[in-house]
């Protein structure tokens, strides 16, 4: 009888531990303790970018007292939802993550909803017309990235009389960030019809297809003046390509990237690269404090724009050594 009654008593402890863990609140407000457990679905690990991207989240749940449940989606979207899912029915207090694509969310953030389990966006947009389906989407505006490249190519072409050839290579087929930075990109040259993108293709975002994309384009296109890479890595891959083609990177061909990675802007301060377009990977700790205000249901801003700048040769000299990834 002592045993029988011993086991309901335990049996009642660990009910009693398993609801206070913060696991089981749903997104109603985390534990009693206060402490809050999150998702988060990462990409992958394309890009030294993405690299800085994990680790300052990983560090700020740390630092914030915040339980991190971390995924890698290796650029799947299959596998993201699968987290995502996975998450709900873990019953995390609060879900984020950075879409490999911009298309076809709609259910499992549905299933989010009905969870009761807010969603937060970090790094990349979706497309979904409902914008219930997630608090706040945290990151740069891409658009104005690819304003900014173009901005800089058109003050440096503004005396050219004669046609200028780019190639742009784009970042994952259907996400946000290659969405917009072509649109934005496209926008401003569009104005003036000496800019001609020749040759347009995706780089997956990754150094190796950046350098094969561009083996391509060297071989198609023998007269290129300007290289558009949707990111340092692309960009990286890119100039082994121009280098290998017996021509000269930042000189032969100038080239504009986007993010400002460590490498990116020593290539910058080499002067292989010509210009970047700043993109922030150090969305860690926004990405926390957010997280707090929406479990406790606080109303946050529908849309965190990071701030961001942009680099020039000098400009990058100055500032590499400080950089933090």
């Amino acid at each position: 009888m002592f045993k029988r009654i011993s086991a309901l008593v335990l049996a009642g402890l660990t009910a009693m531990s398993v609801a206070s863990c913060g696991g089981g609140s749903g997104g109603s407000g985390g534990s009693g303790d206060g402490s809050i457990t999150m998702g988060f679905a990462q990409v992958g690990a394309e890009s030294g970018w993405r690299t800085a991207n994990t680790k300052s989240v990983q560090d700020s749940a740390k630092n914030a007292g915040v339980t991190l449940k971390f995924s890698d989606a290796q650029q799947k979207q299959e596998n993201q939802i699968k987290a995502i899912r996975s998450y709900i029915q873990q019953k995390v207090d609060v879900i984020a993550f950075s879409p490999v694509v911009e298309s076809g969310w709609d259910t499992v953030l549905k299933e989010a909803k009905d969870a009761k389990i807010p969603v937060i966006l970090t790094d990349r947009a979706v497309d979904s017309k409902d914008t219930s389906l997630y608090k706040t989407f945290l990151g740069s505006d891409f658009v104005e990235e690819g304003k900014k490249a173009g901005q800089w190519l058109v003050q440096e072409y503004k005396d050219a009389k004669d046609p200028v050839n780019i190639v742009e290579l784009q970042g994952t087929t259907g996400s946000a960030p290659a969405n917009d930075r072509k649109a934005g990109f496209a926008q401003v040259i569009g104005a003036d019809p000496k800019f001609k993108v020749i040759a347009s293709q995706t780089g997956d975002f990754t150094r190796a297809k950046g350098k094969e994309v561009m083996e391509a384009f060297l071989k198609s296109n023998p007269d290129i003046d300007v290289l558009y890479a949707h990111n340092d890595d692309m960009g990286l891959g890119a100039i082994e390509a121009i280098e290998g083609a017996g021509k000269v990177p930042g000189k032969d061909i100038k080239i504009i990237t986007v993010d400002a990675v460590k490498d990116g802007m020593q290539a910058l301060a080499d002067g292989k690269i010509n210009y970047i377009v700043e993109c922030s990977p150090l969305l860690g700790p926004q990405l926390m404090d957010l997280a707090k205000k929406v479990v406790k249901g606080e109303q946050v801003p529908a849309r965190v724009v990071t701030e961001e700048t942009t680099f020039t040769q000098e400009q990058a000299k100055q500032v590499l050594s400080s950089r933090q990834y």
